[in-house]
């Protein structure tokens, strides 16, 4: 479990493929607090750490993660949000986020507006009926509000602090991200799907 507030971003250092997927290197200041066997949040999705040694931390991608989300198109000095998960006695600041991907969506707009930043997201149609106007969506790992919202698009504002601490701002038009629509939600929709006749 995740709250969607990026501790630290971190660079990708290597990425390989491997037999079972892809293996990536992350250099991040978190290495030292993580062992083989931890999660971490990378863009959004959840992996296992399998090796650290202080610098870097390697996690494999297997292959229906690199289908489903953006890991499969990381590349070498590409910068990634990471989290921690939630410890049991922690704050939760953002929202609940499991690390497990809903679909990937397309920036369609990044513009300014004072000290602020909006990014408009198109996403699969698919999604739609998760999505609420100043309800939750994690976007790359990133804990969000729903500005505004359309039938196959949101908007994000998003605050300098948050601006300065994510891969947000290294975002353009046509990149792909990271969505988890909010869990709540999703439970709300299942069950009304399930009373259907």
């Amino acid at each position: 479990m995740f709250t969607g507030i990026v501790e630290a971003t971190g660079a990708v250092a290597d990425v390989r493929t491997t037999e079972g997927g892809r293996r990536l290197r992350i250099e991040t200041a978190l290495a030292p607090l993580l062992a083989p066997g931890a999660s971490l949040a990378v863009n959004g999705v959840c992996l296992t750490v399998v090796v650290t040694d202080g610098i870097d931390v390697v996690a494999d991608v297997g292959p229906e993660t690199a289908r489903v989300t953006t890991l499969g198109g990381l590349r070498r000095g590409q910068r990634v949000n990471l989290e921690r998960p939630l410890r049991a006695d922690g704050r939760l600041d953002g929202h609940f986020v499991l690390g497990h991907v809903d679909g990937v969506g397309s920036v369609t707009d990044v513009r300014d507006e004072a000290d602020s930043h909006w990014i408009t997201v198109q996403f699969p149609a698919a999604l739609a009926p998760y999505f609420i106007r100043k309800g939750s969506v994690a976007v790359d790992g990133v804990s969000l509000t729903v500005a505004g919202l359309g039938d196959r698009a949101f908007d994000i504002q998003v605050i300098p602090y948050t601006w300065q601490h994510t891969t947000l701002r290294d975002l353009r038009p046509a990149d792909k991200v990271n969505l988890e629509c909010d869990m709540i939600g999703k439970y709300v929709v299942r069950v009304l799907e399930a009373r259907k006749p």
